[in-house]
């Protein structure tokens, strides 16, 4: 008997796929970003909410919809019309300016993340030393400064040198250093161009003045699952020359043993903040009286951090992060005992790039896991405080070894090899 076709498709709209999708609100960028996108749609179906058509994304996602990432009522809408053809089970950012966005489409959809309280919290640096200082967290002295006087007031009253940052920036933009009363003008400009540049996605932002915690700077990146937190590694990080605090590298070593110092003041900082679900990033400075806090950042740390995490101990934070806000339990269990490192590579001064290269000699080198050019001979670049990390970096590189100190020796000689000229 001769088979029966098979049926017509049916006409009309496709059926509203059942399966458990992860919303990613913004991807952000393909230099930094690419390898997490890649490593959670290996396990979950991904649809995206982004500001720009989706160009490195599309192999990775299942549907999309351009919107304002940063405004939550357009993002919802957005969101609406991707929940008609997907079943939208999780609402993921990494984007930091994206933080209040995922929080009200996660209240809308009833899951896993994080309250807009807790996202304001995490964002508005003023609201965090509030929280710390109810929760009796360590950190900096901060005040909160609108004109140029009331920071002369505040800097008077903390001591110098002091610290003036934008209150809801991120990636040090707009961050200096003020050591006498002459730097403090210069500070207080160069904050208050960041803070504005940020009030559409905070309100009105503002600037801080701080107390300047001396000694190294670390972060601890956290997994949270319902309200229990678990440190799960340490990243040491190295910053460029005063005023600024441009970051030029960070390690990451299986086993550090200063986790088991800031893990603990990690934990209770996110605590304060009242960190419920997700991966976040929380940076500290290691004083001469213990650990301050810096600030919380509710997301996945940037710079390839995560993935420093991941060749070092085999800990996948962006798929942690992914099977939370689906309600899932992840795996934090480390399965290797190594390190890795980045180190970022800045333009010598502020220009067009006349040259842009690597010695041939350095691409074979077998500790060397990546070398991404992020400009390139024919751009301008242009260093702080008239440009930022976006328009400063020329290079960054990826090295893998046994311990930290090696994976940072490899990234010093590398670092010899490469020809970065201005003109």
């Amino acid at each position: 008997m001769t088979p029966a076709p098979p049926p017509p498709p049916p006409e009309g709209p496709l059926l509203t796929s059942t399966i458990p999708t992860l919303l990613l609100v913004s991807a952000g960028d393909e230099q930094y970003r690419r390898y997490a996108l890649e490593q959670i749609a290996e396990h979950h179906r991904v649809v995206l909410l982004t500001p720009v058509e989706p160009t490195w994304e599309t192999p990775y996602i299942h549907g999309h919809e351009v919107t304002d990432t940063t405004d939550p009522d357009a993002s919802l809408a957005a969101a609406e019309r991707l929940a008609a053809d997907h079943h939208l089970a999780g609402v993921l950012t990494w984007d930091e300016f994206a933080q209040h966005t995922a929080a009200h489409l996660s209240s809308h959809f009833a899951t896993f993340g994080n309250s807009a309280t807790t996202a304001h919290a995490c964002r508005d640096k003023a609201a965090s030393r509030a929280a710390f200082a109810a929760f009796n967290v360590p950190s900096a002295a901060s005040t909160r400064a609108d004109t140029l006087d009331q920071a002369r007031a505040a800097a008077a009253g903390i001591g110098y040198p002091v610290v003036l940052k934008p209150a809801a920036a991120a990636g040090s933009i707009g961050v200096s250093l003020a050591t006498t009363p002459k730097d403090l003008r210069a500070a207080f400009d160069l904050a208050s161009r960041a803070a504005g540049d940020h009030e559409h996605t905070t309100g009105r932002c503002g600037v801080l003045v701080e107390e300047y915690l001396d000694g190294p700077e670390i972060s601890v990146e956290c997994v949270t699952v319902r309200g229990v937190i678990t440190p799960v590694a340490v990243t040491r990080k190295r910053l460029g020359p005063p005023p600024y605090f441009e970051e030029t590298g960070h390690s990451v070593e299986a086993g550090d043993p200063l986790l088991a110092l800031v893990g603990p003041v990690a934990v209770q900082a996110l605590h304060a903040v009242g960190y419920a679900n997700g991966v976040s990033h929380v940076e500290m400075r290691l004083t001469d009286s213990g650990p301050h806090l810096i600030e919380v950042n509710g997301r996945l740390g940037g710079d390839l951090i995560p993935h420093l995490v991941r060749e070092a101990t085999g800990i996948d934070l962006p798929l942690a992060a992914a099977d939370i806000a689906l309600g899932l339990r992840p795996d934090v269990t480390p399965t290797r005992r190594r390190a890795a490192a980045i180190h970022m590579a800045y333009a010598p001064a502020d220009g067009r790039l006349t040259q842009a290269a690597a010695h041939p000699a350095l691409l074979h080198q077998h500790w060397l896991e990546r070398l991404v050019w992020e400009h390139r001979t024919g751009d301008e670049v242009l260093l702080p405080p008239a440009g930022n990390l976006a328009t400063a970096r020329v290079a960054h590189l990826v090295a893998t070894a046994a311990t930290a100190e090696i994976c940072l020796q490899h990234l010093a000689d590398a670092a010899r090899h490469l020809d970065i000229i201005t003109g």
